[in-house]
């Protein structure tokens, strides 16, 4: 019985700091969020058709949105390893099951 009470004050703080760490950069959070959809409702096909279409794009500048959040996570390392910390895993799923990493 004395492990409950215990348990709870250990796990209350980091509770706390992962609520804390998502509502510290939320414009960043909902663009996370929506790259992740994006690869959990694409179909391999639809990855693949998009990569072919960057390749043949390659050169030209991104649009405008684009290169702001770019700037912003390359300003801000904090946000930056959040957002990667966020994103990784679920694209690197998707990208493995598709054939696209090894």
């Amino acid at each position: 019985m004395l492990k409950r009470p215990f348990l709870c004050m250990l796990l209350l703080p980091l509770l706390y700091l992962s609520v804390a760490a998502a509502q510290q950069f939320p414009i960043m959070d909902a663009v996370a969020n929506k790259l992740i959809q994006k690869y959990q409702t694409s179909t391999c096909e639809q990855l693949w058709q998009e990569k072919q279409q960057k390749q043949q794009k390659q050169g030209q500048p991104k649009p405008e949105m684009e290169q702001k959040a770019i700037q912003m996570l390359k300003s801000d390392p904090q946000m930056r390893t959040a957002f990667i910390n966020k994103v990784a895993a679920p694209i690197a799923n998707k990208m493995f099951e598709c054939g696209m990493i090894p």
